[in-house]
């Protein structure tokens, strides 16, 4: 682009602007200019594969996907996100602990470097340089810095970069086809350690592709819009199971598994047809709908975590996190999220005069989640809000190994400046 070919010329910072969806401020500008990518919004389906602009929104992506009889499994909760936002973060959502992140599904990249020269990039094209190495964290979701390893691909290195590397101005989706039936359930639990063990089955006997969490206080919002919750219960687990029919043996087994493990088989919901699988949906989402309304209402100041641990740390941090919210924030937080994948989002409501209170105790469980072997982001990236949180979980070493591969493809830094990397 002859923009960047200019901005790099003079130094003037870029800052890459998708549809504005995301919470950690990577398209905020720390000066220079600001180049919006929504024009770039070409879409086109093929058996196997879709062609996507970064301007074009998940949700045309999934709906155009669905019509052609396949399925493009990444599922933000945020579906007016843009792609080249998904891709820039290495986006998952609730389907990720059946299906893994973006990155899994992207195919091929046109990139835009911050000299203007263009690359065109496919899975296994090896990058040209040796770009070091970064031990990853022993998590199925991982968005934190650069997966730097030797011999790695240009693909891996541009998905979840944030906008720091290049400007992505095209992008090669693998589809897989559609499921044949898919079963999805609500499933109500009158304690948490009956729903943990049940996440623990499923996790390792069924064929589930979403486990979704919901802890006490996040039932207790959603009953101001679904007054049915049955009062005694504590937490709930959305499943969601591909299934080779409607008549497949796997309904009956769920049913087992749930009556099993203390779950209210006759009280929780499911769901075979797709208005009915909607409704469902509409559900999991109404409580971040919630949250930002208790927020408003209370004048308090929403702060969350993007953690992951390794699953066999899960309760543990699970419990870490309870545990700590009821020393110093009782009654003003909820949990819920991607317990699948050991990775749920605490969304802590803390007084908007004393943020430093919420802002410690956030960063303790970053270290916590770090001391695990977790990340400190699993999904949404860093950006500049969380930048901070980058020497928690690497070395300097392998800090300087990233910085000298953001070097290499940005000599002037003008790329998303301030992201990732504090300025």
């Amino acid at each position: 682009m002859a923009c960047l070919r200019e901005a790099s010329a003079a130094g003037i910072p870029v800052t890459i602007a998708g549809a504005g969806t995301g919470i950690t401020g990577a398209r905020v500008p720390l000066g220079g200019w600001v180049l919006s990518l929504e024009r770039l919004n070409r879409l086109e389906v093929h058996p196997g594969y879709a062609i996507a602009g970064p301007g074009v929104l998940l949700r045309d992506v999934h709906a155009a996907a669905q019509r052609s009889g396949q399925l493009y499994p990444p599922d933000p909760t945020e579906t007016a996100a843009a792609m080249g936002g998904t891709i820039a973060t290495n986006a998952s959502g609730s389907r990720s602990f059946r299906f893994g992140s973006t990155r899994r599904w992207v195919d091929g990249l046109r990139v835009v470097l911050a000299d203007g020269r263009v690359l065109d990039v496919r899975r296994g094209d090896a990058v040209d340089f040796d770009p070091g190495f970064v031990p990853m964290p022993q998590v199925t979701k991982n968005t934190a810095g650069y997966p730097l390893k030797p011999g790695m691909d240009w693909v891996d290195l541009f998905v979840g970069s944030e906008g720091t590397l290049g400007v992505v101005t095209e992008a090669r989706l693998r589809l897989a086809p559609a499921p044949k039936a898919v079963l999805s359930g609500v499933v109500f639990f009158t304690s948490d350690e009956q729903a943990l063990d049940f996440v623990d089955a499923c996790r390792s006997e069924s064929s589930a592709t979403m486990l979704e969490y919901m802890d006490v206080n996040s039932i207790a919002l959603l009953r101001s819009r679904y007054p049915e919750i049955p009062a005694e219960v504590v937490a709930a687990i959305l499943i969601e199971l591909e299934l080779s029919s409607e008549d497949d043996p796997e309904m009956d087994r769920l049913l087992s598994r749930i009556e099993g493990f203390g779950g209210l088989e006759e009280d929780s919901w499911f769901a075979l047809s797709a208005a009915e699988r909607e409704r469902f949906r509409k559900f999991r989402h109404t409580l971040p709908e919630l949250v930002n309304d208790t927020v408003r209402r209370s004048g308090a100041l929403k702060m969350n975590t993007d953690y992951a641990v390794p699953f066999e740390r899960n309760r543990e941090m699970l419990a870490y996190y309870c545990r700590r919210l009821d020393e110093e924030f009782p009654g003003q937080y909820v949990i819920f999220g991607h317990i699948g994948d050991a990775h749920v989002h605490v969304n802590l409501f803390s007084d908007p005069a004393d943020p430093k209170h919420a802002t410690e105790l956030l960063l303790e469980f970053a270290r916590q989640a770090v001391a695990f072997g977790g990340t400190v982001s699993a999904e949404h990236g860093l950006g500049k809000r969380k930048a901070h949180l980058l020497k928690l979980q690497y070395t300097e070493d392998q800090l300087d190994a990233m910085r000298a591969v953001k070097r290499r493809l940005d000599p002037g830094n003008i790329l998303g400046r301030g992201t990732l990397f504090e300025v």
